[in-house]
């Protein structure tokens, strides 16, 4: 019996679908969750240290103050900011608002615009009064 050409893995986006910004949010929506329970891992190695000894807090506390670690806790803040937002409108959406098609565009270019203003204005707070010194 021949074998029928079947269709690819339901991810075809580039391939099949043009990426559209409702596409787009939900595919990041997923990774910001992997990206908090990897931060969450960190946060709680970093509460070890804190519980530990002076050397081991030094390194976390040497690590943080880097680029590399300051490139870290900014990625974890806007992950932070964008779930949360997200997970707002995903709230609204339960309770069974905004699914017309010009509010769902609509919330999804808010979540992005709050995302970037509400992380912007953690870091220039939090540099403002030199946490990330």
């Amino acid at each position: 019996m021949p074998t029928r050409e079947r269709p690819l893995s339901p991810f075809m986006i580039g391939q099949v679908y043009k990426p559209q910004i409702t596409s787009v949010l939900s595919i990041l929506h997923r990774a910001t969750g992997v990206a908090l329970a990897v931060g969450a891992l960190g946060f709680a190695a970093w509460l070890l240290a804190v519980a530990g000894t002076a050397d081991a807090f030094e390194c976390f506390r040497w690590f943080l103050a880097s680029w590399l670690g300051k490139a870290a806790l900014f990625a974890f803040t806007a992950c932070l900011m964008y779930h949360l937002f997200n997970g707002l409108r995903h709230l609204a959406w339960d309770a069974g608002w905004g699914f017309e098609i010009p509010t769902v565009y609509k919330s999804g270019y808010a979540v992005v615009i709050l995302t970037i203003l509400v992380t912007a204005a953690i870091w220039v707070c939090a540099l403002g009064l030199g946490g990330a010194a």
